[in-house]
């Protein structure tokens, strides 16, 4: 059964790691029809809120960047009721507090996620490519297997390039969460756009702190690189994170492994 047929049968739909109507727009049909169809209820949990997903999710947890590692934790927490002894042992002695607050996702969220679950039967768990390319994606990934074998989630992976990533996952050892990396100023998060317009797309927060107006060409400098991008204002984004479409053509390591990245920005002098 195909990704999409999945998800058009659930009646619960979690969306973790992705900004799905940039991602794939084949799944976010498929969740606006699990919606109409089921009357699903759906869940979005990244960094930033997906506007064109408002009308569509019952709920938006928004976390930090960098504590997907934080999120699965606190979903085994919240949706895991029976499991081995192991994994018992992994969630009682969790500091729930500290990864909530470091994680800046409310305890009483997951709560009410999980409560919106209950009277469900078809669970689902988009996973996108922020959990793949995350420094920690081993530990994430033996999280959500716990999810799938103790909580019922069916596991849906929207890049087919990590389709086989749960393959060597284990349940059977769980780390302790370490400290949870912060990421601040100004960050971008890229994604996929063939053909993209070479723009670099923010919040008139952003523009405040990386001193660009709309218009402007811009350098963003990552390490030793600098790549040049038009920046645009979106007046329905907030924050200091500018999404960043991906070409074809672009082979900057500022596209590589993770897809936030903290960067500075500087004008290109005219």
């Amino acid at each position: 059964m195909g990704n999409q047929e999945l998800i058009t049968q659930s009646d619960y739909i979690i969306a973790l790691g992705t900004l799905l109507s940039c991602d794939n727009e084949e799944i976010n049909e498929a969740v606006v029809t699990a919606i109409a169809k089921n009357n699903a209820e759906f869940v979005y949990m990244h960094p930033i809120d997906d506007i064109d997903l408002k009308v569509y999710y019952s709920q938006f947890i928004k976390y930090e960047v960098g504590s997907e590692e934080g999120i699965a934790t606190l979903l085994v927490d919240a949706f895991v009721k029976s499991s081995n002894d192991t994994i018992q042992n992994f969630i009682d002695d969790l500091d729930i507090g500290y990864i909530s607050a470091e994680s800046s996702a409310g305890e009483e969220e997951f709560e009410e996620a999980y409560e919106k679950s209950l009277d469900k039967t078809n669970k689902t768990l988009i996973i996108g490519d922020d959990i793949f390319t995350h420094e920690c994606a081993t530990s994430i990934l033996k999280l959500l297997a716990i999810l799938k074998q103790y909580a019922g989630f069916t596991l849906v992976i929207l890049n087919e390039k990590y389709q086989n990533a749960f393959d060597d996952i284990s349940c059977d050892s769980i780390e302790e969460v370490e400290e949870l990396k912060s990421y601040n100023g100004t960050l971008l998060y890229r994604y996929d756009k063939p053909n993209s317009d070479n723009s670099l797309v923010g919040s008139n927060s952003f523009a405040r702190v990386a001193k660009v107006s709309d218009g402007d060409a811009i350098l963003v400098n990552f390490g030793s690189e600098k790549v040049e991008k038009l920046f645009k204002v979106d007046k329905n984004l907030q924050g200091t994170i500018a999404l960043c479409a991906m070409g074809e053509n672009d082979n900057s390591a500022i596209f590589d492994g993770y897809r936030y990245k903290q960067v500075k920005i500087e004008k290109v002098d005219a």
